[in-house]
């Protein structure tokens, strides 16, 4: 004994080398669930050695501050980067959707209404019509009017966004297959602790950001906000990778996100508050406080950096900039909710319309031929879309005209109103008049440009480049209130003596305003698709500056809402989630079931029995052996396999790292050396024996545990609100089985009629 205790002594430095920290351990595997309780004490722990250490030194003390201070650093960049990219998008997609028109002579790169403005020859009435912009039928056969020149110009047209589309497809399936699409399902998905391995990587950056001008400009029914969300994020994650602190811990790499996710918003709609509320209610799972200043802080500057740029040249943020402020009346909540029930029918409508052709894209060929897709939509888009005027131009401007009054100075066909010629005119306050023919052909025009954008976009959401949701749906609500706020303007003019008219119109005011019916369908289509609802308020007031009508926003987002979760809980995000299979527990889901931890605990009856390590007794073979034949990704530690009382459980990937950095660094630790995971070193009988390997280090001696009779009501409430990965199930001690994320996420599909195997990912 004597020999082997010196033996022992004098190897005991070797054997706790592994008290340094080893390399590559607390990464995660692609498609796996991070362990957010295991993130956040590492990143107390980092944070305490920072604070002891701070205390030695001047050099040190300021290593801490600027740690301290690297995630505002974060924000900082995050900010500028996703602004200017927001600028640029919107300069190119300006650009390029005038470019399938015409194009400018004075200068090429100028947009036709950069063109105008440079021109003298511009009267107010035709501020459209400029020299210098010549459309393409003008510039090459020299006829501007006539049917030669229009199938000319439409043939160009429809030519322009086959290019386009074709270009985007191509650019997203060859080199980045993440960049269609719109991104934040994905985005829910990573933020709730998912891996999903180059989703928000540098490629994905660049090809989302050119590929979305292209699918923008290519007159498709799509917006570019979700994908700025996206991009947004990578940008984010890009900025983790140069702090430490962020790029080797997911969980606060996760807050960082959360951040940016806030500034994408904030300059997709120029409502940085909207942003930060959005990223709140909608995309984030762990939202702490720290994490709201700092993406008021990002938002903040990702708005101010789009200023500079000024990209619409309004020096507002934004593009659907309304100037009316007249006052609404009660009696118009009547029409604000019906708008609110039509935003809700249309959200359920849209969710099952496009849910089922996406399943269907899935199961059958069309899946297969992504690029043959979009081209043959963009055709039957662009065709079907050239002959409507409002259908023909960007989406964003169809909006911005559906939500603007008739001043005086309007040349808008929406604006043909009747004039009373000896009516003295205030500039301001234009009075109700009748309806004039151009209203009229304007009205039927929007009633098919309604159906026309209804049925594609549920065609158009979801193909292989980067589509957004927002401006589509925005789009449909205008239009409908449009229609809606021009039939009961003329209710109003034509029967004022009516008693709900009486009260608030009298002849010669100026009562309805159409414009603002446009809004409210607007915010309530957006709702019913989205289910947001304070976010959707505040962007929404953000978007067009129209303090005064919060609460019939307020009215339509809320009644659209309950319509909508009449027919089914989930928005367009959470479907997606399902459809692909997601491990994401939804913080809003209730389980109501009354079932135990023992009905959904690995192992089950049938199944052979859980593999663990013991303590003291398993050798390097044995370990190595298990991890070879099984693909879990933990085990736990058992006193022995006859008592199986609980003592830790240890990771896989930090096991199969442990055993490979001893094996090299090692002597002495061969395939027969026994692994033990105690304080003391087990007792070596002869001299002869390979020498043991200490792994205490790396066992977790506080695993979560609950007993076999938790309901799973508190198992599924605990992995929710702890974002756990796994949980072991013991009785008295003894430990019984194990359940992970994708169990529970299993049992609850199960209960509610799902198919369980649907949750693809580990």
């Amino acid at each position: 004994t004597l020999s082997v205790s010196l033996h022992m002594n004098g190897t005991g430095n070797l054997m706790d080398f592994l008290d340094e920290p080893f390399p590559d351990v607390g990464t995660y595997e692609d498609f796996h669930t991070i362990d957010w309780l295991r993130e956040k004490s590492r990143d107390t722990d980092r944070h305490r050695k920072i604070t002891t250490k701070s205390k030695e030194s001047y050099w040190e003390l300021i290593k801490s501050l600027l740690d301290a201070w690297s995630g505002w650093v974060v924000m900082l960049l995050i900010g500028m980067l996703t602004g200017t990219l927001a600028g640029v998008i919107d300069l190119a997609v300006d650009w390029m959707t005038d470019l399938k028109e015409g194009v400018c002579l004075s200068a090429f790169y100028y947009s036709h209404e950069q063109c105008c403005w440079t021109s003298n020859e511009t009267t107010f009435d035709d501020r459209d019509k400029c020299p210098q912009w010549q459309k393409w039928a003008e510039l090459m056969t020299g006829h501007s009017e006539g049917a030669g020149a229009y199938v000319l110009n439409y043939f160009l047209y429809v030519l322009w966004a086959l290019l386009f589309s074709f270009l985007a497809v191509s650019l997203v399936r060859v080199f980045a297959p993440y960049a269609c699409g719109s991104g934040i399902p994905e985005i829910k998905t990573i933020l709730s602790g998912f891996i999903i391995r180059g989703y928000l990587g540098k490629w994905t950056l660049l090809i989302k950001t050119v590929t979305l001008v292209l699918a923008v400009s290519s007159g498709l029914s799509l917006g570019k906000e979700g994908p700025l969300v996206h991009v947004a994020c990578c940008c984010g994650n890009l900025f983790c990778s140069l702090f430490s602190k962020y790029s080797k811990n997911e969980g606060k790499r996760r807050e960082v996100l959360s951040a940016a996710a806030a500034a994408g918003v904030s300059v997709a709609f120029g409502a940085p508050i909207g942003g930060v509320l959005f990223s709140l209610e909608e995309v984030s799972y762990y939202f702490p406080l720290k994490t709201l200043w700092r993406s008021f802080f990002a938002a903040l500057v990702a708005a101010f950096t789009l200023r500079a740029i000024n990209p619409f040249g309004n020096s507002r943020l934004v593009l659907f900039y309304v100037e009316y402020h007249t006052p609404w009346y009660m009696a118009e909540l009547v029409p604000f909710i019906l708008l609110g029930v039509f935003g809700g029918l249309w959200g359920t409508l849209f969710i099952r319309g496009n849910i089922a052709w996406c399943r269907r894209r899935k199961t059958t060929l069309l899946g297969k031929y992504p690029v043959l897709e979009v081209i043959v939509i963009t055709g039957i888009t662009a065709v079907l879309a050239f002959p409507n005027p409002y259908t023909r131009r960007s989406t964003s401007e169809l909006i911005s005209e559906l939500f603007n009054d008739c001043g005086a100075l309007e040349s808008s066909q929406l604006c043909d109103y009747v004039n009373n010629p000896n009516m003295s005119r205030p500039v301001d306050d234009i009075p109700d008049r009748p309806a004039g023919p151009g209203v009229y052909s304007a009205l039927w025009q929007l009633a098919l440009a309604l159906i026309f954008k209804i049925v594609i976009t549920i065609f158009t959401f979801g193909m292989k480049i980067p589509s957004g949701l927002f401006i589509p749906s925005m789009a449909v609500g205008a239009i409908a209130g449009r229609i809606v706020g021009i039939a009961v303007e003329q209710m109003a003019y034509h029967h004022h003596d009516w008693i709900i008219f009486k009260n608030w119109c009298r002849p010669g005011a100026d009562c309805v305003t159409p414009g603002l019916y446009a809004m409210v369908g607007a915010a309530a289509c957006l709702g019913g698709v989205t289910r947001m609802t304070v976010s959707l308020v505040v962007i929404m007031f953000e978007l067009t500056g129209g303090l005064e009508y919060i609460v019939p926003l307020m009215a339509a987002a809320v009644t659209s809402k309950w319509v909508a979760d009449a027919f089914g809980k989930e928005g367009i995000y959470e479907s997606h989630i399902q459809l692909n299979g997601y491990p994401y527990l939804d913080v809003r889901d209730e389980f109501t079931h009354r079932t135990l931890a023992t009905d959904v605990m690995r192992p089950r009856r049938s199944e052979p029995p859980l593999a663990v390590l013991t303590q003291d007794s398993t050798t390097v073979e044995d370990v190595e052996t298990l991890i070879k034949d099984t693909d879990y990704n933990g085990f736990p530690v058992v006193v022995s396999r006859e008592s199986e009382r609980l003592i830790g459980f240890v990771q896989r990937r930090e096991l199969t790292v442990a055993i490979k950095t001893a094996r090299q660094k090692q002597d002495g630790v061969v395939s027969s050396s026994v692994v033990y995971f105690t304080e003391d070193n087990p007792q070596v009988a002869e001299a002869c024996d390979p020498q043991p390997l200490k792994l205490r280090r790396i066992l977790n001696l506080s695993p979560f545990t609950v007993t076999d009779h938790t309901p799973m009501e508190t198992v599924v409430d605990i992995f929710r609100k702890l974002g756990l990965r796994q949980c072991l199930v013991t009785r008295s001690g003894r430990l019984l089985g194990i359940i992970t994320k994708k169990d529970v996420l299993r049992h609850m599909a199960q209960m509610m009629n799902q198919d369980p195997e649907s949750i693809m990912f580990n």
